[in-house]
């Protein structure tokens, strides 16, 4: 039986109320509320939730008419229809499943009491480019016609690599080809490792990037050890660091 079966089952054999919550293992203000029914229909804890299923669904319907749609567009329609609400909503209504979802409160969790000071000590890794068209799709529409779209064969692209941190922003590196382990080593190496003993000196940093291929690469988990660089990877669709007003109110100022 659960806990509750076995709560009023022990009451009825005439067990006291001390006696019971040492048997089932809850505190004894838990089994008071239990029996004098205070507990049923308590207000539930948590941050309620700032839409309705019903604007949910509508939300579902206005990227199902164009599945290339941005963030911006996707939020200002909603926002069209009388919900209120902001980017980062959209983003997690649409796009993260369970398992990221899961892993982002994992990170909040663990950085949830960092000081403005840690943050300070933390350098962003920021790379930028042409990298087509995104779709909004679930898993088994890959090949539906309205999630494809015709392409150029080789276009024009350039990328951008950077850096930036609450003591300042590192030299902008513009990015031949594509990125593999090496080539983002040799940015490291040239471009990042400067910069930061320019923006730190002799100080400790942290260096923040995602999970690309190119970061998360065993030969760059190695050239960071040889270089005592402490590094930490940015969760899979995880929240633009730029929205976190903690840590830029600080830069801006």
């Amino acid at each position: 039986m659960g806990k509750t079966a076995d709560l009023t089952a022990l009451k009825r054999e005439g067990k006291t109320q001390k006696e019971i919550s040492e048997r089932i293992g809850c505190s004894q203000s838990a089994v008071s509320r239990h029996l004098s029914g205070k507990s049923v229909g308590r207000k539930k804890c948590g941050k309620k939730c700032c839409t309705t299923r019903r604007g949910d669904r509508t939300l579902r319907k206005i990227v199902e008419k164009d599945r290339f749609q941005t963030l911006g567009d996707l939020r200002k329609q909603w926002t069209e229809t009388g919900v209120e609400t902001s980017r980062a909503t959209v983003h997690r209504r649409v796009l993260l499943n369970q398992k990221q979802r899961q892993k982002r409160l994992t990170l909040a969790t663990e950085k949830q009491h960092w000081t403005v000071a840690q943050w300070s000590k933390v350098k962003f890794c920021m790379s930028f480019g042409n990298q087509g068209a995104r779709v909004w799709r679930k898993t088994g529409e890959k090949e539906m016609p309205k999630c494809l779209k015709s392409s150029v064969k080789y276009p024009q692209s350039v990328m951008v690599w950077g850096a930036m941190s609450a003591a300042g922003v590192g030299p902008l590196c513009f990015i031949k080809g594509r990125v593999n382990a090496a080539s983002y080593q040799e940015i490291l190496e040239h471009f990042m490792l400067p910069s930061a003993e320019k923006l730190y000196g002799d100080e400790d940093f942290v260096f923040q990037h995602d999970l690309a291929p190119a970061h998360s690469a065993k030969t760059t988990g190695k050239w960071f050890t040889d270089h005592e660089v402490l590094q930490n990877l940015l969760i899979a669709s995880c929240i633009d660091p730029a929205l976190d007003k903690t840590q830029w109110t600080n830069t801006s100022s």
